[in-house]
């Protein structure tokens, strides 16, 4: 294999599909990217065989050829040339080494054949649709902080998405919990999506889209199986293994039937919250809410270092009551918040909040309670 290419094309291309690579890695050729040269392309490929991504760049091929080399160490080598130079990338006759050269600069780094690397894409997919990265992005950007870390229940480790009929429309929604709260959010479901199953798509794979649709323009094609997701971003391809799970009903724990409301402006609410909490332990992070006829006290109480309190004024008409939170959660939600009130949905002290958005938006949060 014999290529010139740009360092910029190389590095814009790395930089996505190197981050799938894990830095610690008990078989040698998943810390490699596979780089298969033919045409005016270069494709490389990385993969933690649950999660793969393939690009394609534009490339000037003197020797058509694959192999694969370490990612990172890849990586950070173009990452240190010179903007603006070409990169020479050339594979030894024997196929033991590969020399990286832009100006005076040269490298050999050592390879491994391609024949080694693992495929993830085997496997058809029964249904297809586009989607806009936009869209996309929002359904991920409103329900990822949701998603819950804990190892146990796995099935809560990843964002939920399916279709739905809501208010006499079909919706693509997304739903993320980890116990304490939870997040929803809708998009008109898009023309394919009818009838798709229900999938969890995991963590990692949901962090690494998230980096990947920021262009508004694109429009993302999905296919789904039970098992694998794809998704192509315009040069990019990315395939995922879906966690092999069932998600909760989720419908159960959001409240119907909270008639208390309380409207709040999002800005004032959130850095009283996060003025108050600054005293609260790192444990317990509770804040107390004590609501009255147009005004909220926060209060934080921590035996150790001492309290604080600010008042908030509030569009509350009804009967006085306090209920505390977790400071932390409470910031979360209202950072997904457009709008520039938030609107509460309260019961009492010991169920579950509602919390929804004035901008129209199609997303709602539902947060549990805090003893204080």
């Amino acid at each position: 294999m014999r290529i010139t290419i740009e360092r910029s094309n190389l590095l814009k291309s790395l930089n996505h599909v190197h981050r799938v690579v894990e830095r610690r890695n008990t078989i040698p050729i998943l810390s490699n990217v596979l780089l298969k040269a033919d045409g005016q392309k270069l494709d490389m490929k990385a993969t933690d065989l649950d999660l793969e991504i393939t690009e394609a760049t534009p490339a000037s091929v003197e020797q058509p050829g694959a192999t694969t080399v370490p990612a990172h160490l890849l990586y950070d080598i173009v990452r240190k040339l010179s903007d603006g130079s070409e990169v020479l990338l050339a594979t030894s006759p024997d196929g033991g080494a590969m020399t990286v050269q832009s100006g005076r600069s040269k490298f050999s780094l050592q390879c491994l054949p391609e024949s080694d690397f693992p495929d993830l894409t085997a496997g058809t997919f029964t249904h297809s649709f586009k989607l806009k990265a936009t869209d996309l992005k929002m359904l991920i950007d409103r329900t990822q902080f949701a998603i819950s870390t804990e190892e146990t229940r796995y099935y809560l480790n990843g964002i939920f998405f399916h279709t739905i009929e809501s208010n006499g429309e079909l919706k693509l929604r997304a739903v993320a919990t980890d116990g304490h709260r939870l997040a929803r959010a809708d998009v008109d479901a898009p023309s394919g999506s009818e009838g798709m199953p229900g999938i969890i798509i995991p963590r990692k794979t949901v962090g690494e889209l998230q980096k990947l649709v920021d262009n508004p323009e694109t429009t993302v094609t999905v296919e789904v199986s039970d098992a694998k997701i794809r998704l192509t971003i315009g040069s990019i391809v990315m395939t995922s293994k879906l966690i092999d799970g069932t998600f909760p009903d989720y419908q159960r724990v959001i409240p119907t039937g909270n008639d208390k409301e309380m409207r709040v402006d999002c800005t004032s609410f959130a850095q009283a919250v996060d003025r108050v909490s600054t005293i609260s332990s790192e444990r317990g992070r509770a804040v107390k809410l004590a609501l009255s006829e147009g005004q909220l006290m926060l209060t934080v109480n921590n035996p150790d270092s001492g309290s604080a309190t600010e008042e908030v004024a509030v569009g509350y008409d009804t009967d006085a009551m306090e209920i505390g939170f977790n400071a932390k959660y409470l910031l979360d939600i209202t950072a997904q918040l457009s709008g520039e009130e938030a609107i509460f949905l309260l019961a009492d002290a010991g169920s579950p909040t509602l919390i929804r958005d004035t901008a129209g938006d199609d997303a709602l949060y539902v947060l549990m309670p805090m003893r204080v």
